[in-house]
């Protein structure tokens, strides 16, 4: 009879991981689960974190570019300065492990109100869907790796 009891107890629970598969929904990108409601296309978007050292330029008002092809998206930051050097969508545990896939910075050009530019790191950050936090850590150029909770929402079409 415990035989019997265990073999159903496997047997549910493979069922039910099945399940949890098959309704998962979404596309895959680089091992995350993406859920895109968007048509392709270009769209502004905002950009919040949970840190006010880590955040998107003034300049740009909280908003960053994002940018849907074939269910997937990203969204491009343009940043305060070029103090942080890499991120990672994950955590810092995470992005410290052998073969991690770093995002790397572009340099960008804000301009300011007052007419003033200045170049800044930009990063292309793989969104895995909209209107939820998800995982983001930063390396500075002191080598240190900091975890944040970051989040992309109200996207609307960008003006051409």
């Amino acid at each position: 009879m415990k035989k019997y009891l265990a073999i159903c107890t496997v047997m549910l629970m493979l069922a039910a991981c099945v399940a949890l598969a098959a309704c998962s929904g979404g596309a895959k990108s680089g091992g995350v689960t993406v859920d895109c409601p968007l048509e392709n296309g270009t769209y502004t978007a905002d950009f919040k974190t949970d840190s006010s050292m880590f955040h998107v330029n003034e300049a740009l008002k909280g908003k960053g570019t994002l940018s849907v092809k074939d269910k997937q998206m990203t969204i491009h930051i343009s940043l305060v300065s070029k103090n942080i050097e890499k991120l990672f969508l994950g955590t810092k545990a995470d992005a410290q492990k052998s073969g991690a896939k770093l995002i790397e910075p572009t340099v960008d050009k804000v301009t300011y109100d007052d007419g003033y530019t200045e170049e800044v790191y930009g990063f292309d950050v793989p969104v895995p869907y909209l209107d939820k936090t998800f995982d983001l850590a930063l390396v500075g150029k002191e080598g240190k790796w900091y975890d944040h909770k970051v989040s992309v929402s109200n996207p609307e079409p960008a003006s051409n």
